[in-house]
């Protein structure tokens, strides 16, 4: 039986420094949701069993967030120089994106034992200093204890509706960007192309939101005299509205059976079966929080279909 959450655990504001920027082979910028499960995965190891408090899903909501570059239109990530090696020779450059940000993440979890808002309370403060030890992204979270957003448990009514608390934990979120799924626009711009030229695919398609298309555009317009008036612009093939759309990776596609544990040398785990993998894409849209419905709509899960080689995050919001 699955659970679901009945509480918000908020991790607010947390300064990371040196987070990795490349979040995967064909996208840079902010963490990638693997990131943050991953995380999440993590963290859940360091709550003490008998609390009975389960970490379900993360959101991801970027308030701060200053890439490591340097350059003009072009730019270029910002590298370190290394030591030197033993014979005395510069090592080779390995290319590291970089950035420094400031993260609020917010875990949908179950609480099956007390429930007091004292005990709550205390344990979020407990696991805000747990996560701030750790890493996020390959970033190093710099803790602070004097901050006006303090981490906190806020427990849901049983049918989950809109409280006073989730309104104002939403607004405690500003400002910021959520990163929530879009999967029926790549659906949609897919069919789209597709009906133009039916050799197009979804890669297509996702290669074409992942930038903004400006096309000239010849505008003729017949003058009271008869004269045929041409004037030429500009339109951008983005609909008006349509959000801030960027490329995500939501998640890993197999390429390989799935192998038994320690069948695979030098493999991270030799006690868990393993398999190679490549990245999943998808489409994503960063939104200001206080547009959700819900906080449920920013919150994100895991899922994993060993038979169809598919590991991947899905997000739960309405689009």
């Amino acid at each position: 039986m699955e659970l679901e959450h009945n509480a918000y655990l908020v991790l607010p504001r947390l300064h990371v420094q040196n987070l990795n920027t490349i979040s995967s082979p064909m996208t840079w910028g902010a963490p990638a949701i693997t990131a943050a499960m991953g995380f999440m995965l993590a963290l859940q190891r360091k709550v003490p069993f008998d609390w009975e408090l389960d970490l379900l899903t993360v959101g991801m909501v970027i308030h701060d967030f200053e890439p490591q570059v340097n350059g003009g239109f072009v730019k270029k990530f910002s590298l370190t120089r290394n030591p030197l090696g033993k014979d005395g020779k510069t090592p080779g450059i390995i290319e590291e994106g970089r950035a420094h940000a400031t993260i609020s993440l917010v875990f949908g979890v179950y609480v099956a034992g007390d429930t007091s808002d004292e005990l709550l309370q205390e344990r979020a403060r407990t696991i805000y200093k747990e996560a701030s030890a750790m890493r996020f992204a390959g970033g190093s979270i710099i803790y602070s204890s004097n901050t006006w957003y303090k981490p906190q448990i806020l427990m849901l009514p049983e049918d989950q509706a809109e409280t006073q608390h989730t309104l104002a934990l939403k607004r405690s979120l500003l400002p910021g960007f959520a990163l929530i799924s879009r999967d029926d626009v790549l659906v949609s711009h897919t069919k789209k192309l597709q009906e133009e030229e039916p050799e197009l695919t979804a890669l297509d398609a996702w290669l074409d939101l992942s930038r903004i298309n400006k096309r000239c555009v010849v505008t003729r317009i017949e003058q009271p005299s008869g004269e045929i008036k041409e004037t030429v612009g500009w339109q951008s093939d983005r609909e008006k509205g349509s959000g801030w759309l960027v490329p995500i990776p939501v998640g890993y596609s197999a390429l390989s059976e799935l192998y038994k544990a320690g069948e695979v040398q030098n493999a991270r785990d030799p006690h868990i079966p393993f398999r190679f993998v490549e990245s999943m894409y998808s489409i994503g849209e960063w939104c200001s929080p206080h547009r959700l419905s819900s906080l449920n709509e920013l919150l994100w899960s895991s899922h994993a279909d060993h038979e169809a080689g598919i590991y991947r995050c899905i997000n739960h919001n309405s689009n």
